[in-house]
């Protein structure tokens, strides 16, 4: 899932435009797909469902894409990128903005399909956005609305980001090393997404992505005043992970200028 080190580019130089349209591409289906069973089939598939449907679709996304653009579809990801010196800032700037394109598109078109459902209420229903507090999914209702008892608190949220996207990051890089068995990468990588989600979706719908959260953000109330949690600690979680990767396995992968 790392081709956008050294040794591959040797191998096979990758343009920006095809980078650009892997990226925007992958990002879309993994909104567009995860988010998407969370929105439509959430009720029936539960957090099982759902957090599989992270960890499979990044799985197959890996070997799709991967020979590309090394499928980071995650800005956190690509911050660890550049954290290690693998990615130019210029580089790592084409990676985000088709990340963030890709995911604001997928987050639109969920939004257009679950509107045409007659009994879908944006106020309640949402789109499965990240949030704490009041927007935690473990806040409960009252028998006629309104919320009886906040969920997690904004220092669960911080913290569960910051240490699930480091643990994302880390396997990634790990998984990805060349003294690992690179072909089985993708199997660890998605199962490990599948397993944050699990433990993380009562907390604050897991985001350890930012994109994610930023693609669904507009379309529920009040997540929009949220989201900057999940967009700041989960680089700062690709940042740690990166560092401990680089701490255990020692690599020294800095672009030669």
């Amino acid at each position: 899932m790392s081709p956008t080190s050294k040794e591959y580019a040797e191998v096979e130089p990758v343009s920006d435009l095809r980078i650009f349209g892997a990226e925007a591409i992958g990002t879309f289906i993994l909104v567009f797909c995860a988010v998407g069973t969370a929105v439509f089939a959430g009720a029936k598939v539960g957090n099982l469902g759902i957090a599989l449907a992270f960890g499979l679709t990044l799985l197959f996304l890996i070997y799709a894409i991967g020979s590309i653009s090394g499928c980071h579809v995650n800005p956190a990801v690509t911050v660890g990128q550049l954290v290690l010196g693998r990615l130019s800032v210029a580089k790592a700037g084409v990676y985000i903005a088709a990340q963030v394109i890709g995911g604001l598109v997928a987050g639109a078109v969920i939004y257009l399909i679950a509107q045409s459902l007659p009994s879908y209420n944006r106020a309640d229903d949402g789109l499965a956005a990240n949030g704490w507090g009041a927007h935690s999914p473990s806040a409960t209702e009252g028998p006629l609305g309104g919320i009886v008892q906040n969920g997690y608190g904004i220092g669960a949220a911080m913290t569960v980001e910051v240490l699930f996207t480091a643990l994302l990051v880390f396997v990634i890089l790990a998984s990805t090393d060349r003294i690992s068995n690179v072909p089985l990468a993708g199997i660890s990588i998605g199962f490990t997404l599948a397993v944050i989600n699990l433990a993380s979706i009562p907390i604050d719908n897991t985001s350890v992505n930012p994109v994610r959260s930023l693609a669904v953000a507009p379309y529920q109330d009040g997540a929009l005043s949220q989201v900057w949690v999940f967009i700041v600690f989960p680089l700062i979680g690709g940042a740690v992970g990166a560092l401990t990767y680089r701490s255990l396995f020692g690599r020294d992968d800095r672009l030669q200028s």
